[in-house]
């Protein structure tokens, strides 16, 4: 079944003592569960073992308290009553025949240790960098060395004796310990542990060599590095530094898995890089080491890999998102389906949700932080339960999910659109600058609608009130969306701004629409805080436009943050031209000018522009909801039994809201939710006596 072109993807590698059962190592990621929801943990990791990843890690685990994360719920080993949750993780990865992995983590100097109120402890004296908290690292001296090794090689110990079979000495993103030590900008010390690069290297070489003590030929050990800190000469440059720490290193792992630092880099989105971006960074590394190599770089396609691994590039393929999007993806592969696979978006939505302290979640997978707490399966779904059926109307992302899940469930559905295109707000800002690869949620559900003879789709079909009691359905989904506001209101403004209704005051929709105000300067005021004003910046300055882009908040894109990005996108106006006002709020507009707040210097500031584009909240298209109300006896008499509101046209959100409401709606059909209860099972965790 499966192509021959992809056998390589199939074969095994032996690291070390253990053989991984094929190519695909789902590397360590944050996933907002951890030890905080760890029965979700459980599920989510058993998950990706099932859909064929031959290799399951772990996001970091931190292994003492001076090392305490808090308030990011990662897992941590420090001591026996952290084995029963991650030997469950074990047990859950090696019931499909998958290796279990564990990334070993110390952070260092980042974290405060709010949770342990320990002091922090360093190679330097310097203030906790994480979240800037009025707290310092203190210097280690000799014996804190000592005992840092200490007790890394008693977790890997403990690790071995959970069942883990694989450990991963961790050495990336500016976060850990060994990163530390190994930078010089981090590190002024002048005994044996700091100076030159063999000094600097020290620490994480002694602890790569006492956990290969300790495992023995139990483990494979893993060395997970990153070779360049896209820093120029001020950090780590895969020509110079970081070549020669893998040549010092080179044979001592069972497996290099090498990427870039920082974490904003080596997770970049699709706005910022492609697909295998990262192979320019790591391809020396093979050259240096007879021990195989991995790394990431957001693969979603087969061939890709193979080009990868017969490139000489990687031997194995590293993944965490395109994991998180299809826990399926190898077993796709295998079974000769790749047209099936959920490729990534590169969103990192499941970033942001982790950076906010909350379970992940993911765009393109609505089942994704749900394996445990609803029992949902990214593969399968429980069939119908009745032949009744079901009108969804509004082919948007909730919509085109609602049908796809019903349909699978066997359910007859009739999808409506009143648009000649489906895929609502996703087909729109998909067109817009750097977006194409958000289109995939689209194709995705799309492409198997068309393998379902029990899916009826029809665009260019606007339905009313009447048209809705008519078709015969019983259950009726609405995910007719949402629109951007016109007035200003959002989170700053809660009153229209004065002047907003003037021809040259437009909207994100109108910009998509095509409409553009007269020639001249363009005013984009960003109470949203999200992507879109800084893509439509993009949009205005590839047509000629100059531009200026104002904000209460106090950076640009503020929220994305979150999702790694609000630097490369701050960058990337600057390098454009882009005017860019933080603490800036929006008073008055004029024929040709605008009147701001600066709300930093107690005073207002008067522009001269051409447009304004007002980028703030969104308006529900709701109005087929209450034209349907509003019909009461007639809606039973036609034969429904339910109708409800998804997606944008229920609360407006980020697609990832919108999918997953349309997931929820196929899930829920011939059900009735206690609109009282909690829907879904809890964590519970035991008081003691």
């Amino acid at each position: 079944m499966r192509d021959p072109r992809y056998d390589i993807l199939f074969e095994p590698l032996k690291i070390g003592p253990v053989t991984a059962p094929n190519r695909f190592y789902q590397v360590p990621h944050c996933n907002g569960m951890g030890r905080t929801f760890p029965n979700a943990m459980i599920g989510m990791r058993g998950m990706k073992a099932e859909g064929g990843w031959g290799i399951v890690t772990t996001e970091q685990c931190d292994f003492h308290v001076t090392g305490d994360t808090q308030a990011f719920t990662e897992t941590n080993m420090w001591d026996e009553g952290d084995e029963t949750y991650l030997g469950r993780m074990v047990e859950a990865v090696h019931e499909h025949g998958s290796l279990a992995g564990i990334e070993l983590v110390h952070n260092g100097q980042d974290t405060a240790n709010l949770y342990s109120r320990e002091v922090p402890i360093g190679p330097d004296h310097r203030p906790a960098s994480w979240m800037r908290h009025p707290i310092q690292a203190r210097a280690m001296d000799k014996d804190d060395i000592r005992a840092y090794r200490r007790w890394h090689r008693k977790a890997a110990e403990r690790a071995r004796n959970i069942g883990f079979d694989i450990v991963v000495v961790y050495s990336g993103h500016d976060g850990t310990m060994p990163t530390h030590f190994l930078a010089r900008r981090h590190n002024h010390r002048t005994d044996e542990y700091g100076g030159s690069l063999e000094n600097r290297l020290r620490l994480f070489r002694e602890l790569i060599e006492e956990t290969k003590e300790a495992v023995g030929d139990t483990m494979g050990v893993i060395v997970r590095f990153a070779v360049d800190e896209m820093m120029g000469p001020d950090g780590l440059e895969w020509q110079n530094e970081g070549r020669e720490a893998v040549e010092m290193l080179a044979e001592l792992p069972d497996l290099w898995d090498v990427n870039v630092s920082d974490w904003a880099n080596d997770s970049k989105t699709s706005r910022f890089a492609p697909e295998g971006y990262q192979e320019e960074y790591v391809a020396f590394v093979k050259q240096m080491t007879t021990k195989p190599v991995s790394t990431v770089g957001r693969y979603t396609s087969p061939d890709a890999m193979v080009s990868a691994i017969k490139r000489g590039v990687i031997d194995l393929i590293g993944a965490a998102r395109p994991s998180i999007a299809d826990p399926f993806l190898p077993r796709k592969i295998e079974e000769g389906r790749p047209e099936d696979i959920r490729e990534c978006i590169g969103c990192n939505i499941c970033v942001a949700w982790n950076n906010v302290s909350a379970p992940s979640r993911c765009t393109q997978n609505p089942t994704f932080g749900e394996e445990w707490r609803k029992g949902w399966h990214p593969e399968r779904i429980r069939t119908k339960e009745s032949d009744d059926r079901v009108l969804i109307v509004g082919a948007g992302p909730a919509g085109l999910e609602a049908a796809r899940a019903a349909g699978r469930r066997g359910y007859h559905v009739t999808l409506a659109e009143a648009a000649d295109e489906l895929g609502g707000r996703v087909s729109r800002e998909s067109r817009l600058p750097g977006l194409t690869a958000w289109a995939r949620v689209r194709d995705y559900r799309i492409g198997q609608l068309h393998q379902m003879t029990n899916v009826e789709v029809f665009p260019a079909s606007t339905l009313e009130a009447a048209n809705v009691l008519e078709l015969g359905a019983q259950h009726v989904a609405l995910a007719t969306g949402a629109r951007w506001r016109r007035d200003g209101v959002g989170y700053t403004l809660r009153e229209p701004v004065q002047g907003f209704d003037q021809p040259h005051v437009l909207s994100p929709d109108d910009l998509m629409d095509g409409k553009r105000p007269p020639d001249g300067p363009v005013l984009i005021f960003d109470d949203d805080g999200y992507y879109m004003a800084s893509v439509l910046s993009d949009l205005l300055r590839d047509e000629g436009r100059d531009v200026i882009v104002a904000t209460p908040s106090t950076q640009v894109a503020q929220w994305t943050e979150h999702t790694l990005e609000q630097e490369p996108i701050e960058a990337r106006m600057a390098e454009r031209g882009v005017t860019m006002l933080t603490r800036h709020t929006l008073e008055t507009i004029g024929p040709s000018t605008v009147t701001l707040s600066d709300d930093l210097n107690r005073r207002d500031v008067t522009l001269a522009c051409a447009g304004v584009v007002l980028v703030t909240a969104r308006l529900p298209r709701d109005g087929l909801w209450h034209d349907l109300a509003a019909k009461g006896d007639d809606i039973a008499a036609a034969g429904i039994k339910s109708i409800r509101r998804i997606g944008d046209c229920y609360g407006p959100g980020p697609i990832v809201t919108a999918v997953y409401m349309g997931h929820r709606f196929a899930q829920e059909l011939d059900t009735e939710p206690d609109p009282d209860g909690v829907p879904f099972r809890r964590e519970r965790h035991l008081i003691e006596a």
